[in-house]
């Protein structure tokens, strides 16, 4: 069993925000992946079900962003699991928008989610950073996380939880460079003839990796989807 954590604040007045993106997440992955009902279960939505041949089970915390470690620590005390049985998505205020990092330990970073999850179970879990960028100013951060995603930026945060959604199966197997390939084939698939992916626009670039963090793939397989097979994916 593992438990896979989406971050974010309950009720329909969040629902959009930048700092839900870790339930948006987990969304995507109970959506393509036929993961059974939402249900009330440790202070928390979970949705139980299977990526390849592993039993995962999805926690979306009802306790607000700043109490989430509450219902972490429960579960994992029920199904009397480690903190290496946790995986955590969650919104990154230092990574460009679609960027993606998984990083195994380390601090929180100031991120009250998180914050919360070490005080309940401690630091030694993997998490799932999603790049939102930063708004430049320390004082704008609260108010930025609190606000909707903009509709500039629908496309790439649909490519963004489709990856997350395609890699899920091997993020649970523990093959994190599996993983991360599938999000670069959404994010920045390779042009016809390119050597490198296209860097895109929206913030710093964010290429150089954390300590502990997973790189992004460099050799990310080719797609190899004609055109209109692209353009009818992104409709699915």
């Amino acid at each position: 069993m593992y438990l896979f954590i989406g971050l974010g604040n309950p009720g329909a007045k969040y629902a959009g925000n930048r700092h839900n993106i870790g339930f948006m997440a987990l969304d995507r992955i109970a959506e393509a992946h036929g993961f059974g009902p939402w249900k009330s279960r440790f202070q928390a939505l979970v949705s139980e079900g299977r990526l390849g041949h592993e039993k995962v089970l999805l926690v979306k915390p009802q306790t607000f962003m700043n109490n989430s470690g509450q219902s972490v620590g429960e579960a994992m005390r029920f199904f009397k699991l480690t903190p290496d049985a946790v995986t955590v998505f969650h919104d990154e205020l230092d990574l460009a928008p679609r960027k993606a990092r998984i990083k195994m330990g380390g601090g929180h970073a100031g991120h009250n989610g998180l914050r919360s999850i070490h005080a309940h179970i401690g630091p030694d879990y993997r998490r799932v950073r999603l790049g939102i960028g930063h708004p430049g100013r320390k004082e704008a951060v609260a108010g930025y996380v609190l606000h909707d995603f903009a509709r500039a930026d629908e496309e790439w945060l649909d490519d963004l939880l489709r990856g997350i959604a395609d890699g899920a199966a091997d993020l649970a197997a523990g093959q994190d460079g599996r993983f991360m390939n599938a999000v670069a084939l959404r994010t920045a698939p390779p042009r016809s003839g390119a050597g490198a992916p296209p860097r895109h626009k929206g913030g710093a670039d964010a290429a150089t990796p954390r300590d502990g963090d997973t790189p992004a793939p460099l050799d990310a397989p080719a797609d190899t989807r004609s055109a209109l097979q692209r353009l009818a994916d992104r409709f699915r």
